[in-house]
């Protein structure tokens, strides 16, 4: 009717159509002629390249930057995916990816922490205000944290972190006998130059190889930073700290706490290093308190 209707013509369908108005034929031949580039044709081409083996490429050139568009290609013949190196490398350009030989200069940092994480250990500043005698002193707090565990180790506190108390640090934690760095290869490192004498330090004396982060990039070594929120939002904040040992007992205390009483929420909310009655559900249950009440752990006593 649609098509009839377009050969008659506006006003001779007015003349002639019965149950539907000239407008509604002529909105059907309308719909038909969309429909026409609707319906399913053969190209001659070759056939579209699925979503799937396309996320399967980007997953592969990403996670192998030494991978070639040959090398990708044969991963996919493994799994099934007929498809030609060409393709693969259209997939790339197209959304920025850089062939192998510039992929493979440069690592991702999710893959070097990847691959360095069970020997890979970070360390920062973070500050404080102490109140002295000569009123309000800015002390220096030199933490060192091994990512993997999230343990950490303060390991020197300081109101002038000179060149000559930087490699004496260095010297600690490098010790053969308790050295907190032992069995460490690779050591996270801002571009602060309180640790030039530092990392001059380990490249000298140690097999250890500092990582220098990028200037401003705070995330780069967000582990640290974590933990420099919550020692300040859990204890150095809400105490008036007068002179350097009470700053020290603090520091002690928040250490004690976070290794054997605190939930991790990175480490599937568990301790770093629990006391064996950890989940017991039997027993007295006791409240801990460190520096006065502000830091609590609750325990059931032993049996």
């Amino acid at each position: 009717m649609a098509v009839k209707g377009k050969i008659l013509g506006l006003a001779r369908l007015r003349e002639v159509a019965g149950n539907f108005s000239p407008e509604t034929i002529l909105r059907w031949h309308h719909k038909l002629i969309a429909l026409k580039w609707t319906f399913a044709h053969k190209s001659s081409g070759r056939p579209p390249i699925s979503q799937e083996i396309v996320e399967l490429v980007l997953k592969m050139a990403r996670e192998n930057p030494s991978w070639g568009y040959d090398r990708i290609q044969g991963a996919l013949a493994n799994l099934g995916h007929v498809v030609s190196d060409q393709s693969v490398g259209n997939i790339l350009k197209a959304i920025g990816i850089e062939p192998a030989p510039e992929r493979k200069q440069s690592t991702s940092w999710n893959t070097f922490l990847k691959a360095h994480w069970e020997t890979l250990a970070a360390i920062d500043f973070t500050t404080t205000e102490v109140w002295t005698l000569g009123g309000l002193v800015t002390h220096y707090i030199l933490v060192v944290m091994d990512l993997k565990s999230r343990r950490i180790h303060v390991a020197g506190v300081t109101t002038q972190p000179n060149a000559a108390w930087v490699r004496q640090v260095g010297r600690n934690l490098t010790d053969s006998f308790d050295g907190f760095l032992n069995e460490h290869t690779h050591l996270l490192i801002d571009r602060d130059t309180s640790f030039l004498p530092l990392r001059d330090f380990l490249e000298k004396h140690t097999s250890i190889i500092p990582v220098v982060l990028p200037p401003k990039s705070p995330n780069c070594n967000a582990f640290i930073e974590r933990f420099f929120g919550s020692l300040k939002s859990e204890c150095l904040r809400k105490l008036i700290l007068i002179g350097r040992a009470s700053l020290i007992r603090a520091l002690n205390s928040y250490e004690l706490h976070y290794h054997s009483e605190r939930n991790h929420q990175g480490l599937e909310n568990k301790i770093i290093a629990p006391e064996e009655n950890v989940g017991a559900s039997e027993g007295t249950i006791d409240c801990r308190e460190r520096l006065g009440g502000l830091l609590n752990y609750y325990t059931r006593r032993a049996a």
